[in-house]
Parts: C-alpha cells; sequence; structure tokens
C-alpha cells in the first residue's frame, strides 16, 4: 500500500489488541512529527455483517479515519495530502508478505465486481491484498453510514463494502474480494484514526470523530450492538489523545491541543445500545 495510503494493521483475540507497525515504526521517534493513532477495538463474535456510523468532527490532510476494521481487512475515508477525498476498501491476501508481486495468483485477492466509479488495484508494504478507492467529498460534520459483509464459499469468503450518507437511502457499494482465509466471517472489529502526513507540522491539528451506534450480525441473524469496546493507541509517546462516549457514541481525538480527559489508555468504554441498523 502507498506511503500515504498505510494504516495500521490491527489483529485482536478476544479484546488482546496486538498493534503490527510495518514500515510506520510508531515508536519515540514519531513524537513532535505525527499524531498518534488511537483505536477501538469492540467486543464482538464473528458476524457476517458488521455496520458502523461516523461523524468526523475535525480533520486535517494526511488522515485516515477508518470506520469498519476487521481481521481481513478495513473500510474508512481519508482526507490525502492534497486535500482530496476518498472512501478506501482492502482486504489482505493470507500470509505475512510484504511484496504483492511474490504472492502466487491462487493465493491472491480476487475482485468480484466493484462500482464503475471505483479505482482498484493491489498493495504491498503492510501485507498483500486488494484496494479499492472511491473519490466521495465527505464532509466534517456529517455522518456517514458504512457497511462490510461476508460470505463463505469454500476456503474463501467474499468481502462486501457499502457506504451511504446518514440523510439517505442509497447505498453506494465500493467492491467486493474474495482472500483465501479457510472461510472465516467478519471478526475482530475495530476502528481507529491515524495521521500519516507525519511532518510536524501535523502533529499539531487535532483530528476528531464520533463512532456509533455499531452493530454486528451474527450467522443467525441476530443483531448484537457494538457497546464495549477497548481505547489503544500505538507506540508513539505523545499524550494528544483521548476517547470515550458521548452523546451515545464513541469517540476518538489525536494530535494538537488534545488532552486524555476522558478514558484512560487501554481502558474499556460501555456505551448504551443504539438503534438497529436499517439495511436493505
Amino acid at each position: 500500500m502507498q506511503s500515504l495510503d498505510r494504516p495500521i494493521r490491527l489483529v485482536f483475540a478476544g479484546l488482546l489488541l496486538v498493534t503490527l507497525v510495518p514500515t510506520a515504526r510508531a515508536d519515540e521517534k514519531l513524537a513532535g512529527i505525527a499524531c498518534r493513532s488511537v483505536h477501538l477495538s469492540y467486543e464482538a463474535p464473528a458476524a457476517t455483517a458488521f455496520y458502523q456510523e461516523i461523524t468526523v468532527e475535525r480533520s486535517a490532510i494526511g488522515t485516515y479515519f477508518c470506520v469498519c476494521g476487521f481481521d481481513q481487512g478495513y473500510f474508512g475515508i481519508q482526507e490525502l495530502g492534497d486535500g482530496k477525498k476518498v472512501a478506501i476498501f482492502s482486504v489482505w491476501d493470507p500470509g505475512a508478505q510484504d511484496d504483492p508481486k511474490s504472492v502466487p495468483e491462487s493465493r491472491r485477492v480476487k475482485l468480484i465486481s466493484k462500482d464503475p466509479d471505483v479505482r482498484v488495484g493491489r498493495f504491498g508494504n503492510e501485507g498483500t491484498g486488494g484496494q479499492s478507492f472511491l473519490d466521495i467529498d465527505w464532509k466534517v460534520g456529517q455522518t456517514y453510514r458504512f457497511l462490510v459483509t461476508s460470505k463463505v464459499e469454500g476456503d474463501r469468503t467474499l468481502f462486501s463494502a457499502s457506504i451511504c450518507p446518514a440523510d439517505a437511502t442509497k447505498w453506494r457499494p465500493l467492491a467486493t474480494f474474495s482472500t483465501l482465509n479457510g472461510g472465516k466471517s467478519v471478526s475482530g472489529c475495530y476502528s481507529f484514526i491515524e495521521d500519516f502526513r507525519r511532518d510536524r507540522t501535523s502533529a499539531t491539528l487535532e483530528r476528531r470523530a464520533a463512532y456509533g451506534p455499531g452493530w454486528v450480525r451474527t450467522p443467525n441473524g441476530r443483531w448484537v450492538a457494538l457497546s464495549h469496546a477497548r481505547f489503544t493507541a500505538d507506540r508513539n509517546p505523545s499524550l494528544a489523545i483521548d476517547a470515550g462516549a458521548v452523546g451515545g457514541r464513541y469517540f476518538l481525538a489525536t494530535g494538537g491541543v488534545t488532552e486524555n480527559t476522558h478514558t484512560p489508555l487501554d481502558k474499556e468504554i460501555d456505551l448504551k445500545p443504539g438503534r438497529i441498523p436499517d439495511l436493505p
């Protein structure tokens, strides 16, 4: 994946968070250079669908707001270095390689379908896989709905992503990718904010977003609210981070004048279940 579009890959076992930082190397060298990456890891069962909402409250160029992250991929929105805004949906190949050309065709993520306006390709350097982009001029202060669904087909799983403004009813599909993963559904659900600009100035600018209500749908069709989350961060030692629950939603904040006045790092946040999503 290109350096300006490289989020942190997250793997969950229950509520245990393992953060892999393959190229960003989020250590003390990033203090003062970049905002600290902050995450919400949700307590959730394996699911056939992952629904989440986001309202970006403060943004800056070089920011990725991951909305629906899971063990096999991630889905969210970005403000790029030139101010352009996109939605991004990516799914990993099996294995831990970083060179996309090293993966045999039989083991690569396969594109099943996409919206005509969506750009697709391969990525590397953080694992490898398939990636899709949709130009979407999302606005600060507006709420957007995100949905990832899964369909197991033998030893592969099809993951599909769609986006919809909260004040609209028509969902916009991005893409459907098939990955060789032993036939696993959606699991390990999370969200995060990442600063990928990393030029010192970016560390002085706050990023903040509200998440929720979030839900997952189990294989038997039952909707389970994402009412418990753990607040975590990468190894950047910056203290300008915060998270919590306000107005019935989670929030994440990082950078600028942010202070950790709500939830201590590595602690859990409880949220009252919101409304069950009305989906097509």
